[in-house]
């Protein structure tokens, strides 16, 4: 494994203007509301319409998908500037949706689907989400039970997801069904339109992170949708799942990271203005060694993740890289929230404390994407341990 980073890759003018983008919109739109969407439980549709005008939804996608024409580095620098500005990676996971509900209709090439589902989620449109966890079922994405069966030109579902980012306000679910034989070659994707007969949000879940990101449990009861809605080949499911999942750990590795590093910078301005015993807290040696730890991990997983998304972007088989980076970026970020929130003190254990969200939502992170067991598991295998 061969560590590199191009700092011309990642310090273009053109990214640079982008991070500014993104902070200017997360101090404007965000920042100001943040506190009303956390109560509520939900951010409101309109803000996905708002940051598409603003050129941040559709970064990564090709213009004739309806996006900017970038790549994933440039929505990987979005989402860390809105953490550093002050937003949240519960916020990123609801605004952001449709991030894990288009790219395998996207990288399906399919006209219609494209037009009908995936542009109007880039132009702040549609809402989507992605059903893929089913009751009982975690990460084992080969044990998918929800069916699809065949009936002319439809497809007749039936069964449950649980734990779905944006599912009680999503126009449609990208979901998992089982269309052939037990086992990962039985699984394929459709497009289900929440407003079909059938579907229905069986409850809102309430959580302990990530509280402005609504989270559901689906339930299909012979939802009809069309044999178009298909994506990809019948059966190819698993296979669709397993590429995207890789640009998906690595988009929670950066929120990790980031999350880590406004952390860090909010515990530093705080010792250095709160004074105990006539003294600020910056004087005290064990606090200058614990900040001076925290900075040593996450300038080491900057780099090590930077490197690893550089790499996947220019083709390279990173299965085992995006795996690790994760669990990296996951256990520093879990290292930087706890001594933010102990160096604050009281005040850490409030909600007013911004440290308190990220200690909260910090915890979603090693399990969204596949756990860090499972990412320990797939990285065992990998080394032929």
């Amino acid at each position: 494994m061969t560590t590199t980073l191009n700092r011309e890759t990642w310090d273009t003018p053109e990214r640079a203007a982008l991070r500014r983008l993104a902070a200017d919109f997360t101090r404007k739109e965000i920042l100001p509301h943040l506190d009303t969407w956390e109560r509520e439980g939900a951010v409101p549709p309109e803000l996905h319409r708002t940051a598409a005008d603003a050129g941040l939804l559709g970064a990564s996608v090709a213009e004739e998908h309806g996006g900017s024409g970038g790549n994933p580095l440039d929505m990987l620098a979005i989402l860390e500037e809105i953490i550093l500005a002050g937003g949240s990676s519960g916020l990123i996971s609801a605004l952001f949706s449709h991030g894990i509900a288009t790219p395998h209709i996207v990288a399906s090439g399919n006209r219609d689907l494209i037009e009908r589902f995936a542009r109007p989620a880039l132009e702040g449109r549609m809402i989507g989400s992605l059903g893929i966890t089913e009751p009982g079922g975690g990460s084992d994405v080969a044990g998918i039970r929800t069916t699809a069966r065949r009936d002319g030109d439809e497809y007749v579902i039936n069964g449950a997801k649980l734990y779905i980012t944006s599912g009680t306000r999503a126009d449609f679910v990208t979901t998992a069904v089982r269309t052939g034989a037990a086992g990962a070659g039985g699984i394929s994707l459709i497009v289900v339109p929440t407003g079909t007969p059938g579907f229905t949000v069986s409850r809102k879940l309430d959580k302990m992170g990530w509280l402005c990101s609504d989270t559901a449990e689906l339930f299909y009861d012979d939802v009809r949708v069309p044999v178009a809605n298909l994506i990809g080949e019948e059966n190819s499911g698993f296979a669709q799942i397993a590429q995207q999942f890789q640009g998906e750990r690595l988009s929670l590795a950066f929120q990790a990271v980031a999350t880590a590093r406004r952390c860090y910078d909010l515990a530093v301005e705080w010792v250095r203005s709160r004074e105990t015993f006539g003294r600020p807290l910056s004087s005290r040696q064990v606090v200058r060694h614990r900040l001076a730890e925290t900075a040593t991990e996450i300038a080491a997983a900057h780099t090590f993740c930077r490197s690893v998304a550089e790499r996947w972007v220019n083709g390279e088989a990173m299965l085992l890289e995006t795996s690790m980076a994760k669990n990296f970026a996951v256990r520093v970020c879990d290292h930087a929230v706890m001594e933010s929130v102990q160096l604050f003190g009281g005040l850490g254990c409030m909600r007013e404390s911004e440290v308190e969200r990220h200690f909260r939502d910090a915890r979603v992170l090693g399990i969204g994407g596949g756990t860090t067991e499972i990412m320990n598991e797939i990285i065992s295998k990998l080394l032929g341990l």
